[in-house]
């Protein structure tokens, strides 16, 4: 057994600060996959959809292999291609701007709110361009973003709102939940997501023509509609009418991912829960600063992120990260801010164009927060987390 001077009762089991939760239930639904005709293109994916589109309230969703690659089809839906500009945050996994690179569009970064760690909107504003084609807000740890004020910024302004809502499954925004509000949204099934699929991903919307674009750009951009060929052979003949992807989810995946959403309501109030003794004890730290609570709309808490008050500590964040991780804690830091890494450095984007994001990533740790932690799980976070701070205090 690990220990320090401050604390005798260390974990003796690494802790991740994210894990799924497969349950009997999951693994049988896959299995009935497993033993029938379909482990692809089969009548599970489409089971999945209908099920992830009505519990966010909209009218299609398309499946797709990762969340990546829902982005990527969201963006070619949308018709961003060379030349287009497309605003997101830098606090984000550069899956958010890197879905615009894959066609031909420019990523432009807005800085985030101090706040809310969320992309400010009045940053927003002030890097539309005549080439602006759409926006890409990031729920950034579930807590949605402001989007009102987006959504009136881009009907001022004609664009596109893609809302990247990886963090954001059950969230809500002023009752309703993400994932009807704009004109595309994504959703990940990553296993530290809220609900799995192994890999996976999901666009929701309301749009009719961007959804049918979609179900052909996942399958190579083949379609067999009959209303849709331009030509037919006959009852086998199929045309790729512009060069897709195979980015179809499989069978396996969708059976997992619908078993999961089975349980989501269970797994964010486990969470919210979680969030709740985090909050509690960590409240009164002058050390740390706990996570905004938004007014407007109510987090699915996909991560629990803390700020280090540095002037009040003896010690750099690094060296806390290193001493929790010693004590069997997995934290982590999400996220390098996008434009700071070297393939964008290469592209021409360069440190101080998003102040904000650049300090926060600088002083901030995720907490370990799943659905499947237990409570002594939290306490053995918040008892380490508070022994590291003891110690290193100013």
């Amino acid at each position: 057994m690990k220990h320090n001077e401050f604390n005798t009762d260390v974990r003796e089991e690494y802790l991740p600060y994210g894990r799924q939760w497969i349950d009997d239930a999951d693994i049988e639904e896959v299995i009935k996959v497993l033993k029938s005709d379909y482990l692809t293109t089969g009548p599970a994916v489409a089971r999945f959809e209908k099920a992830v589109s009505e519990y966010v309230g909209a009218k299609y969703a398309v499946a797709f292999s990762s969340g990546t690659a829902s982005l990527h089809g969201a963006c070619f839906a949308a018709g961003i291609g060379e030349g287009d500009e497309v605003i997101t945050s830098p606090m984000t996994f550069a899956a958010s701007a890197n879905c615009v690179l894959y066609v031909g569009g420019k990523p432009v970064f807005a800085d985030i709110d101090k706040v809310t760690y969320n992309i400010d909107p009045s940053q927003v504003e002030k890097a539309i361009t005549e080439k602006t084609k759409a926006i890409i807000p990031v729920h950034f740890t579930g807590q949605p973003a402001d989007m009102d004020k987006l959504h009136k910024i881009a009907e001022k302004h004609n664009l596109i709102v893609i809302e990247d809502a990886a963090h954001a499954l059950g969230a809500t925004y002023k009752g309703e939940k993400i994932g009807s509000l704009s004109d595309m949204t994504m959703f990940s099934f990553h296993p530290v997501k809220h609900i799995t699929s192994g890999e996976g991903g999901i666009i929701t919307t309301n749009d009719k023509e961007y959804y049918e674009k979609m179900l052909q750009f996942r399958s190579h951009g083949i379609t067999r509609d009959p209303e849709k060929l331009i030509d037919n052979h006959g009852p086998w003949y199929y045309e790729m009418q512009f060069l897709g992807f195979n980015y179809r989810m499989t069978d396996i995946q969708a059976a997992l991912g619908e078993s999961q959403l089975k349980k989501i309501d269970t797994f964010i109030d486990r969470r919210k829960k979680y969030v709740a003794m985090y909050n509690h004890s960590f409240s009164n730290l002058e050390e740390i600063e706990i996570p905004f609570q938004n007014e407007n709309g109510a987090s699915s808490w996909h991560l629990y992120i803390i700020r280090l008050i540095s002037e009040k500590l003896s010690v750099s964040r690094k060296e806390i990260f290193e001493e929790l991780v010693n004590n069997n804690i997995g934290v982590n830091v999400h996220y390098i801010p996008v434009h700071l890494l070297p393939y964008y450095s290469k592209l021409g984007y360069h440190k101080g164009i998003c102040p904000q994001s650049e300090k926060l990533y600088e002083e901030i740790i995720t907490l370990p927060l799943f659905s499947a932690m237990t409570e002594k799980d939290i306490e053995d976070v918040i008892t380490s987390v508070n022994n590291v701070i003891n110690k290193y205090r100013k």
